[in-house]
């Protein structure tokens, strides 16, 4: 359960590296369009239920959930790295 919580917040940190708007976009495809209504229906509603659900779930699994944000910021960070590598002109060395 943990590797695929690892390997997932890794693809969402590669998707993150690609900028806000795909993080975005990962969100909205993970909820229903039923959940989605309901959300433009009652947002203050929809709020107070994603503390309630932040807030057990920091409680319950908050080493679970720094491990896999770590994973993603890492990989974020990686995918930017490569971007920056590339662009200055290639592998270290090469003259």
């Amino acid at each position: 359960m943990d590797e695929e919580l690892k390997d997932k917040a890794e693809e969402l940190g590669g998707r993150l590296a690609e900028g806000p708007e795909a993080l975005l976009q990962e969100v909205e495809n993970l909820l229903p369009p039923a959940v989605r209504d309901q959300v433009v229906s009652f947002p203050l509603t929809a709020m107070a239920v994603g503390v309630g659900i932040g807030i057990f779930l920091g409680l319950k699994k908050g080493d679970e959930l720094l491990s896999a944000g770590a994973a993603m910021v890492s990989a974020a960070v990686t995918a930017n790295m490569n971007s920056v590598l590339g662009n200055i002109g290639g592998e270290p060395g090469d003259e």
